[in-house]
């Protein structure tokens, strides 16, 4: 079963997984990431001693509202990063890792220009707020201050969620833009009266390091004010490895990572991950290869709608595949 298991979710992550990464890399928007660790299974060394099980990574990316994807990486490093979004050419919202550094490097990137090259990094409020929480635990004064200021530019952004993304740009300049300042302006004067290494000063460090980050989600309507939807991603991972506890191999967490993206992304666009699964095995084998995005789970009611209702009732037999349709919506 396992065995089944592997199999399918690596000929799903050459084919509509592959396919789903690069549609995201090259039309995406807005793409949310984050990072998660994972313990993969050693094998045993030459004399025949065991070994600990060594650490990989799973990256999330949850690409605008079309798909939530997982990509498996032995190492959580800048190299890994510039495989995965170097050729990004959207905004991407993540921590203040280290790692995420490298797709910035070089001029200074605007999201205004549509011309320009390269990833746009744009910071989280929620991370932001974490150092103040844990501040504020500690009666650390800052800590209440930075919490409730934040809880201020959180509410002023609630109140133009449902407007259009012009209109919502606008509200945020109106009404976040003199709140950020007010932020900022509070932030540099407590840090400069601020002494000694504490979760205080840590708070106020982290808001000023990530100031430009932060600030980013006033050009665009569409950004959210946090990463909390790649954490939540990661969430069924983080708390699933207790479970599991490791992964047998480097190819076992990368059939993991592509029937993970596939089931999130169903669960996304509210599609039964089993009835899916079960019957893309049965079509793919018949499908284009230059028209698995077709059957990734944000076009799947498109798709199947085409299909002979006749051939999907069929446990075992082949597929009529419909001619191409123009290009899928977005």
């Amino acid at each position: 079963m396992s065995r089944y298991v592997e199999h399918a979710g690596n000929t799903l992550g050459a084919t509509i997984v592959a396919a789903m990464w690069r549609d995201a890399i090259a039309n995406g928007h807005v793409i949310s990431t984050d990072a998660t660790g994972a313990l993969i299974q050693p094998t045993k060394a030459k004399d025949g001693r065991s070994l600990g099980c060594k650490k990989g990574h799973f990256f999330t990316a949850v690409v605008d509202a079309d798909a939530v994807l997982f990509q498996y990486v032995e190492k959580h490093t800048s190299e890994a990063v510039q495989q995965l979004f170097g050729a990004f050419r959207g905004v991407l919202q993540a921590d203040a890792s280290a790692v995420y550094d490298i797709l910035e490097r070089g001029p200074p990137k605007d999201i205004d220009d549509p011309d320009a090259a390269g990833v746009t990094l744009v910071g989280c409020w929620a991370h932001c707020r974490r150092y103040f929480f844990e501040a504020a635990l500690c009666r650390y004064a800052v800590g209440v201050q930075g919490l409730l200021r934040i809880r201020a530019i959180f509410a002023a952004d609630r109140a133009g969620q449902r407007m259009p993304r012009a209109e919502r740009a606008a509200h945020r300049a109106t009404h976040l833009g003199p709140l950020f300042d007010e932020f900022f302006a509070w932030t540099r004067d407590a840090r400069a009266t601020a002494s000694g290494n504490n979760l205080a000063t840590k708070a106020l460090g982290y808001a000023l390091n990530q100031e430009a980050e932060l600030r980013r989600v006033l050009v665009d309507g569409e950004l959210p004010l946090d990463n909390t939807r790649a954490e939540r991603a990661l969430r069924k991972i983080v708390i699933g490895r207790k479970s599991w506890m490791f992964y047998g191999s480097d190819t076992h967490a990368e059939a993991a990572a592509a029937i993970f993206s596939l089931v999130a992304s169903c669960r996304l666009h509210r599609i039964d991950p089993f009835a899916y699964l079960e019957e893309v095995l049965r079509v793919l084998a018949y499908w284009p290869r230059d028209r698995y995005l077709e059957l990734a789970p944000v076009h799947w009611a498109r798709t199947r709608a085409r299909l002979d209702p006749d051939e999907l009732d069929l446990q075992i037999g082949s597929f009529t595949v419909p001619p191409a349709d123009p290009p899928l919506p977005r």
